[in-house]
């Protein structure tokens, strides 16, 4: 049956202030990029040629407008973007290292996204997608979970494909059980999932892939194509009783690493959308990883993520030349 969407995704949209610099007094100055993770995921996907829609909500502020006018500048569906009249904007302040890894500072109590409630959930489009995308970050209270978990439901009574992304965000949460209680029921819903390394030591215990892997495979069996990413190492995938490891793509000029794993997960849904999930050969996964690992790569080469994300043909050419 031919869906209306590729890609649904539900989540938060916020601003991501980027610290770019130093100003002639010596105060630190922030770029405020768009962003949000779910959001990332379809920026990248339309890269790739992708329909794709976003539900969700921001303030009817200045930072609203601005993201709402980005993401429809960029071809997402903002149908069932929403606007809230009195609760602000969700803000990220983020402090990038040396080594490009982050540290965030969230003015989110509340913010915008957790003002989305389960009666503000669009049925019909999530009866239209092939893919279900979504996070954590639209569960850390109860409304916004609620309208998460029925839009899960939604999208997997018509046959969507779910994916699900954890994002652990420790300061979000009320505490680490509450963290892991969620992300143990976006791990039962998904097909695909995208697993940091952090968050997939956090879930089993083990900072060995292969033993985390073997626990999530154990414990869901539901999810038919598992990756985990390994920041600069690179990623692996774990399909059946396949195991695929690529390496990262080292070329220099990595400024800050914002935007890198979800830039990793678009590729993989748009491989699941491409491919399907049947019958997957060390080939497919191999190809997959690597492109997924290049426009990962590409993202780290650049501030924010929503208008860094790169084009196919800019991919291609990183996988050419290595």
């Amino acid at each position: 049956m031919n869906k209306m969407y590729d890609v649904v995704a539900l989540g938060e949209l916020l601003i991501d202030f980027t610290q770019n610099g130093i100003s002639d007094q010596g105060n630190p100055v922030f770029e405020a990029n768009p962003g949000g993770a779910p959001c990332n995921v379809l920026a990248m996907l339309k890269k790739l040629d992708k329909n794709c829609a976003f539900i969700g909500k921001v303030g009817d502020d200045m930072f609203g407008r601005s993201l709402r006018d980005t993401v429809s500048d960029i071809g997402i569906d903002t149908s069932s973007l929403l606007s809230d009249q009195s609760v602000n904007t969700t803000l990220a302040f983020v402090r990038t290292f040396e080594n490009g890894d982050r540290d965030f500072s969230f003015y989110r109590n509340p913010g915008a996204d957790m003002m989305l409630t389960a009666d503000e959930i669009p049925e019909d489009m999530l009866a239209n997608t092939r893919i279900f995308h979504f996070g954590t970050l639209s569960m850390t209270h109860d409304a916004v979970r609620e309208a998460t978990k029925k839009a899960v439901r939604i999208a997997k009574e018509n046959g969507a494909m779910i994916s699900f992304d954890p994002n652990l965000r420790p300061p979000l949460w009320s505490s680490l059980e509450a963290a892991r209680e969620q992300i143990e029921w976006g791990l039962s819903q998904c097909d695909i999932l995208k697993i940091a390394d952090n968050e997939i030591e956090f879930i089993s215990g083990s900072s060995d892939f292969d033993e985390g892997a073997a626990y999530l495979k154990k414990n869901f069996p539901n999810i038919r194509l598992l990756n985990v990413t390994a920041g600069p190492d690179g990623s692996y995938s774990y399909y059946g009783d396949k195991k695929i490891f690529v390496p990262a793509f080292k070329l220099g000029g990595t400024i800050e690493t914002t935007g890198a794993g979800d830039t990793f997960c678009a590729c993989a849904q748009a491989f699941a959308l491409d491919k399907g999930l049947d019958d997957l050969t060390d080939d497919d996964l191999t190809a997959m990883l690597r492109f997924a690992n290049a426009a990962a790569y590409i993202v780290t080469t650049k501030k924010g993520a929503i208008r860094a994300m790169p084009d196919r043909a800019d991919v291609e050419k990183i996988l050419n030349e290595n």
